[in-house]
């Protein structure tokens, strides 16, 4: 018996011949496949993040690779009177530069192997815009701006929301008592012993912003809802590596641990959130963790628009949910927009188990991804708005990850 092994192209021939009794003059037996490479499926597409003069394409990968590893993706970008420009890489995204700013791209993405190059994905519109630079004024917008509204608690209790924005050369102040101006959940609930009460809120930020190149990190705090009701993204829960339960972490003060637990997005931990994504500190101090949902229906919000809801404390305008699809077009499209956090596939070391707090429960789970969304590392963009229609850099509270900024890009 012998075996024949025989390449020609992409196609490989085997052919087994076995010889009867005897191994002279018996009858042989040909068995034989063929095995054929072809070009990879298209890529499906996903958003496209504009950036200065540049675009950051997401996509995923092909249903079929066409029998060999695909070595390359290739994202291109073209618009009427411009230059195609193109972009390559092994992942999504892929950035494609040297584009021009306020003109609208047509951008598709294609995938290579041994055998060739696939047919491109459908196309996804992008606007590269640049990024604000100097010095932009905003005292012009909601200032001065004032509520006082009585208001039903969830508890039955009813307070005034009270909350008074003025402005005086580059400053703008809050003085407010934290109390929203929406119905809340009932507190205390099991899982936040707290009751609400009124505070003593005194806030300022710019009015001349300036947006930096870099991003920093600094109070939890990220700034005030025009109520007086601060945003705050983070927890003082956490866990050691070392617990065996979910129980045995603490949520209170952070006590004993490294991991940093979440309050929205998991539920392995019950931090009493409310509809409005909202509890309350030991001091009695209401604040939003996400959307305030009551804000938005406050402002008859139901037909998806862009709402500016607070300012952040380096004086840029924070909006909920809503935004422009095209951030340089006031005329485009309204949408929900998305944070561009991914999570983890596989537990970072040293990470209590999976089966104790599944992924998505500790901060670190979450890691930004350029493109997979549609703003940056500190969940903001800059563009065109309702309150500011020659664009600014600007914040967004999100229904995903993290759902509010983790960073400023104010210097």
């Amino acid at each position: 018996m012998y075996i024949q092994i025989r390449s020609v192209a992409a196609t490989v021939a085997f052919a087994l011949l076995a010889a009867c009794s005897g191994g002279d003059g018996g009858d042989a037996t040909t068995s034989s496949f063929t095995s054929t490479v072809t070009v990879p499926g298209a890529p499906t597409i996903g958003a496209a993040t504009a950036g200065n003069a540049s675009a950051s394409i997401a996509f995923t990968a092909p249903a079929s690779n066409g029998g060999a590893t695909i070595t390359a993706y290739t994202a291109t970008c073209s618009a009427s009177g411009q230059t195609t420009r193109t972009g390559s890489g092994t992942a999504s995204p892929i950035a494609v530069s040297t584009l021009t700013n306020a003109t609208a791209y047509a951008c598709s993405v294609t995938a290579t192997n041994s055998a060739g190059t696939s047919a491109a994905s459908a196309s996804v519109n992008v606007t590269p815009v640049a990024a604000t630079t100097g010095t932009t004024s905003t005292a012009s917008v909601l200032c001065p701006y004032s509520i006082s509204t009585p208001v039903t608690l969830g508890n039955g209790t009813t307070l005034t929301s009270t909350a008074s924005w003025t402005c005086s050369g580059t400053t703008r102040a809050l003085s407010g008592n934290a109390i929203p101006n929406h119905t809340t959940g009932i507190f205390p609930n099991t899982g936040n012993p707290n009751t609400i009460s009124a505070q003593v809120i005194s806030f300022s930020a710019t009015t001349a912003p300036v947006l930096s190149t870099t991003s920093s990190t600094g109070s939890p705090t990220v700034g005030y809802a025009l109520n007086s009701v601060k945003f705050e993204p983070g927890t003082a829960g956490t866990c050691a590596s070392t617990v065996t339960a979910a129980s045995q972490c603490n949520l209170a003060n952070g006590a004993g641990g490294t991991w940093r637990v979440e309050a929205l997005g998991q539920t392995a931990f019950d931090f009493g959130v409310d509809s409005n994504f909202a509890h309350v500190q030991p001091t009695g101090e209401y604040h939003y963790h996400g959307i305030p949902i009551g804000m938005l229906t406050n402002d008859n919000n139901t037909g998806q628009k862009m709402t500016l809801v607070g300012w952040a404390n380096d004086g840029f305008p924070v909006y909920a949910r809503y935004g422009y699809t095209d951030p340089t077009s006031a005329s485009s499209a309204i949408k929900t927009i998305r944070g561009s956090y991914v999570l983890d596939t596989v537990p970072d070391s040293g990470r209590p188990s999976v089966t104790i707090a599944a992924l998505g429960a500790f901060t670190t789970d979450w890691n930004y991804s350029a493109g997979s969304g549609d703003l940056d590392d500190c969940n903001g963009r800059t563009g065109v708005t309702p309150e500011f229609p020659a664009g600014i850099y600007h914040y967004y509270l999100t229904d995903t990850y993290p759902y509010q900024p983790r960073c400023r890009k104010g210097s």
